[in-house]
């Protein structure tokens, strides 16, 4: 697909598995020892460790001569593309991820991290991991900074998100933040949210919630069964749903509404029928105004749907009932994406996925989707 601007992908990853094995002992000091992120070999295959506990796998092979695994229930972009050899760590290496992008017609990558959050007791090494990772990303988008577009991991904790913001503010060349919301230890309505709030709106830093990836649980019946497979569907709006309501419920984008948030991997087709459902609540909280008049008062003024379009983005890869819904979703609100490299994305094939989803687009409306939108919110040139 030929077209006169820069294809913007709007959510891609820089995965645990394909990080280098010195991201963050390059940069951490060496009388942490063994507490430091560290890759070891456990049973022959590599893991992540970090004091004492495995966060998860890496693609790099201690042993083997890095061709690809057994195929398991997971198939991955490069399966389908037919590519092979692991030990590339093709995304975790920024000129064979550029080549891949040119492979795929895609300028830029917005690039989300690991989609889990880091678990450490300690809460200073915690915090020293999402320093360190957030500005070893910085140094990975350095290869080509107006393609490699990162974002920064935020802890799911207020007073920790607060301070790891205020530093990346400080620090600059932060446009977005992401704060794994499955994983917050408060709901957003607790008053320990409102200081980190007030830094968003402080920094002009947007922030985004991204999909966690957590697996099916031994306990699930589903667990080892093709119903497995079925089981991301459920996640896409069970992990939002509380927290995306709570914003409106609570008055936290109208308190804050220099706020912006980006709705990662959500799956678009269902927030257009929720942003409805809170129009309706809102009409029928105004209905029985008397009675909150007795109760302090409705401090809820602006109709969801005008918070909605005001300040919340969401992006998607593949859903072609959300472009039919578009009208309703507001078109200045979409972001594409790719989603490279997860199971779930369109690369190497997103021309075609690009055109088997918009081609009841207009030219104007595509331009928006795949550039315009993100170009404006981010404040790209290009």
């Amino acid at each position: 697909m030929q077209t006169d601007y820069k294809i913007i992908s709007f959510d891609d990853h820089l995965d645990l598995s394909y990080l280098p094995g010195d991201f963050w002992t390059r940069r951490m000091s060496n009388a942490l020892g063994d507490r430091a992120p560290h890759i070891e070999d456990r049973d022959g295959n590599p893991v992540w460790v970090c004091d004492g506990k495995v966060w998860g796998s890496s693609r790099s092979k201690l042993k083997g001569d890095g061709k690809k695994p057994p195929l398991g229930s997971t198939v991955t972009a490069f399966d389908r593309a037919g590519m092979t050899d692991y030990s590339q760590m093709r995304p975790g290496n920024a000129k064979l991820r550029l080549e891949d992008m040119d492979r795929d017609g895609v300028y830029s990558h917005v690039i989300y991290g690991p989609v889990f959050s880091i678990h450490v007791d300690d809460a200073k090494l915690r915090d020293d991991c999402y320093a360190v990772y957030n500005d070893s990303l910085q140094d990975f988008c350095s290869a080509a900074p107006d393609r490699l577009l990162g974002v920064p991991m935020l802890p799911p904790i207020p007073e920790a998100a607060t301070a790891e913001l205020y530093r990346l503010a400080k620090r600059g060349g932060v446009r977005q933040a992401n704060l794994q919301i499955a994983e917050a230890n408060l709901r957003l309505n607790d008053p320990a949210w409102e200081p980190f709030f007030n830094a968003l709106e402080e920094t002009g830093i947007i922030l985004s919630f991204h999909i966690a990836v957590f697996g099916t649980k031994p306990n699930d019946p589903a667990f080892g069964k093709p119903a497995s497979a079925f089981t991301s569907t459920k996640a896409f709006i069970a992990q939002f749903l509380e927290p995306f309501v709570d914003l409106f419920a609570w008055g936290i984008l109208e308190r804050h509404p220099k706020m912006k948030i980006v709705m990662a991997e959500v799956g678009l087709g269902w927030l257009p029928w929720v942003v409805q459902e809170l129009d309706t609540r809102f009409d029928r909280l105004y209905e029985a105004e008397e009675f909150w008049k007795s109760k302090g008062g409705i401090n809820l003024k602006v109709k969801p749907s005008e918070l909605f379009k005001r300040q919340i983005f969401a992006s998607f890869q593949d859903d072609e009932v959300a472009m039919h819904l578009i009208p309703f979703f507001g078109e200045d609100n979409v972001l594409w994406a790719s989603d490279y490299p997860h199971p779930d994305s369109t690369w190497p094939f997103s021309q075609e996925a690009i055109e088997r989803n918009m081609k009841h687009l207009t030219p104007v409306q595509r331009k928006k989707l795949l550039h315009d939108n993100g170009a404006k919110l981010y404040g790209l040139t290009f």
